[in-house]
């Protein structure tokens, strides 16, 4: 996971993967993984179980959620990414390898099936979208891939600059997710222009 976060999904070979394995035999990654998308699964696999368990607690407190708001889901919705990348020390490169797959057309499907189909997200997404005022259909699309996006690559940033060794804009990484936390809450109650009017703009 490191060479795929540091140098590019696509740029790394099953060669440096076995060579940083210590694996003198170059067709190891392929014996018992499979193809590239095989490999990638496993590994969204091994880190999304921990953030699904992360986020069925937070879940559990909530309880049947009927008296949750729309900052208590996106909480379950950010901070189990959060707390799991603040358990795994530094460095970590987690976050980096997902900014990578989703940046891929080719390789988003490997991975979309290990990190978008769990239960515990299903619920909290469910929740959310209860919580949010009438939006049109295409507003709440954009909105969805915005959340998504700014997720991802924040998460993805701040790893990038722990690893460098420089200081990012938040202490920790729980201040980061109360960041993400009261931008995806803005993001998903800030105001619509009508369609006549979007028609309008230039």
């Amino acid at each position: 996971m490191r060479l795929y976060a540091e140098h590019g999904v696509l740029a790394v070979s099953n060669r440096q993967i076995s060579e940083a394995a210590g694996q003198g035999n170059n067709t190891a990654v392929g014996y018992h993984f499979g193809t590239r998308a095989d490999l990638l699964r496993a590994i969204a696999r091994r880190h999304a179980t921990p953030v699904e368990e992360l986020r069925a607690r937070m879940l559990a407190e909530l309880g049947d959620g009927d008296g949750a708001g729309l900052r208590d889901w996106v909480r379950c919705l950010v901070h189990p990414a959060t707390e799991y990348l603040a358990r795994t020390g530094r460095p970590s490169w987690f976050a980096r390898f997902t900014a990578q797959v989703v940046t891929e057309p080719s390789l988003q499907s490997a991975v979309a099936a290990e990190t978008l189909s769990s239960p515990s997200l299903a619920r909290t997404v469910e929740g959310l979208t209860r919580c949010l005022p009438e939006l049109p259909a295409d507003v709440r699309a954009e909105r969805n891939a915005m959340t998504r996006q700014l997720l991802i690559h924040t998460m993805a940033e701040r790893e990038r600059a722990l690893a460098e060794g420089s200081e990012p804009p938040r202490a920790g990484w729980r201040e980061v997710a109360t960041g993400l936390t009261d931008a995806l809450v803005g993001l998903w109650l800030a105001p619509v222009t009508p369609r006549t009017e979007r028609e309008e703009l230039p």
